[in-house]
């Protein structure tokens, strides 16, 4: 009766999450595409704005790694809680812009602290086996799918009201201010996980060094601080950390992940432009062929579970085979000159894509259990950021070249990762083999 109960909280947990990350994504996808009609209301240049994100993506890129680590330290839910908190005080500031500065302003504690979808992910994968990770990190990216998918809805008809971008920040701030709540609430993951999934195998991950307590020490005769020592420990706990991951072995499952990250970022970069220039097609249509391709991705969230038990739950394998259909996908697509071509290589890789990004996250997880979840998570979410940096650029290069030059960039560096995949086997397989396997 005892293990039932816990698997109930268990399962109550996951769905708890789910409906975190679908929240989340809600509220910032409503915001999100009102962000450069705002600035530019506000009177700022185009190059104002765009230095603006480009500051943005720059602290997304140096909190990530950290704010995971940090969670490894401080307990999941609890900077889970601050940072959706936090993220709710800059959308709610962001609401008060009334000028460039407060918009600036507004921007830096959401890119400080804006990493609750990469916590929560840390938090499940922590709750559930190893071998039922890929099919709960797939239904979770598919229900935040569904609240990346209804937020543009809501915010198309709120910004037609008077004040309506103030209006959609603020309600924006109350979801994220009521996803913290739903945080809060949850049941404590460690007093679930014990009883659930024999997690005396799963134990906390140790900290590079051991930490002193941090009671009052004395120290040459100085009491010192005992809150002092907590962050202090935390902050030299947190970058042993980052750079144990970044000088580890894991180089080339990062390197993976930036290829790939960046070959469909081209595939997807200037789409509008480029199906009006090859195809003639109106924005109306790209606009209902971006939503096809989004829809496919919920439903490739919900597939993978199956599909992971279909190959005998080798990550590895799965991500190859992906990754494989990836390059054909978006090879297809820089070669078509059918409009039907273009609807077949974009519906493979909607699947495509979306197994690949679970199963690289599984890859992390296994091979460097020992580092933390949350870092794992964090650093793979920096290397993503830095794909957001890069490929804009190689977009505008290969632009210039043709059309279909961004997509055929990203192919070639498709089939890059997946040779690289395929050179370091050995260093994917010998780690995975310890993974449990479904009885």
């Amino acid at each position: 009766m005892e293990h039932r109960g816990a698997s109930a909280k268990g399962l109550y947990l996951q769905n708890c999450l789910h409906a975190v990350g679908f929240l989340d994504l809600f509220g910032v996808s409503m915001i999100v595409p009102l962000l450069n009609y705002h600035i530019k209301s506000l009177g700022a240049s185009p190059t104002t704005a765009g230095l603006i994100g480009s500051c943005y993506g720059v602290l997304q890129l140096f909190s990530s790694s950290v704010m995971g680590s940090w969670s490894d330290i401080a307990g999941k839910q609890f900077s889970l809680i601050i940072c959706i908190l936090a993220s709710a005080f800059g959308y709610g500031l962001l609401g008060l812009s009334t000028n460039i500065f407060i918009y600036t302003a507004a921007r830096v504690p959401v890119g400080i602290f804006k990493h609750s979808l990469s916590i929560s992910k840390a938090l499940l994968s922590d709750l559930v086996p190893e071998k039922d990770r890929p099919s709960v990190m797939g239904k979770f990216n598919a229900a935040s799918s569904v609240g990346f998918i209804l937020g543009p809805v809501v915010a198309g008809y709120l910004i037609e009201l008077q004040g309506g971008f103030y209006l959609t920040s603020f309600l924006c701030s109350a979801i994220f201010v009521l996803n913290a709540g739903l945080v809060w609430i949850m049941p404590r993951n460690e007093n679930i996980c014990s009883k659930d999934y024999n997690c005396e195998e799963k134990k906390t991950y140790p900290l590079p060094a051991p930490a002193p307590s941090y009671s009052s020490q004395e120290n040459n005769g100085i009491i010192k601080n005992s809150s002092t020592f907590v962050v202090w420990e935390q902050i030299v706990s947190i970058f042993r950390k980052v750079t144990g991951v970044a000088c580890s072995h894991m180089w080339d499952i990062f390197l993976v992940r930036l290829l790939m990250a960046i070959a469909v970022m081209l595939c997807h970069s200037n789409f509008a432009l480029a199906m009006e220039e090859r195809f003639h097609m109106k924005p109306r249509t790209t606009g209902y062929l971006i939503s096809y391709s989004s829809s496919l991705g919920v439903l490739a969230g919900f597939l993978i579970g199956p599909i992971s038990k279909l190959y005998n739950h080798s990550s590895y394998t799965l991500l190859m085979h992906s990754s494989i259909l990836t390059f054909c996908c978006i090879f297809l697509y820089s070669v078509a000159s059918k409009f039907w071509v273009v609807v077949l290589s974009l519906t493979f890789l909607a699947f495509s894509t979306n197994i690949g990004r679970t199963c690289i996250v599984d890859i992390e997880l296994t091979v460097g259990k020992q580092y933390g979840s949350g870092t794992l998570i964090g650093i793979g979410q920096s290397v993503s950021s830095v794909g957001r940096i890069i490929a804009p650029i190689f977009s505008g290069l290969a632009q210039e070249y043709s059309p279909c030059g961004p997509p055929q960039l990203g192919a070639l560096l498709a089939l890059t990762s997946i040779y690289i995949m395929f050179k370091c086997k050995s260093h994917y397989t010998v780690s995975l083999m310890q993974k449990p396997k479904s009885h």
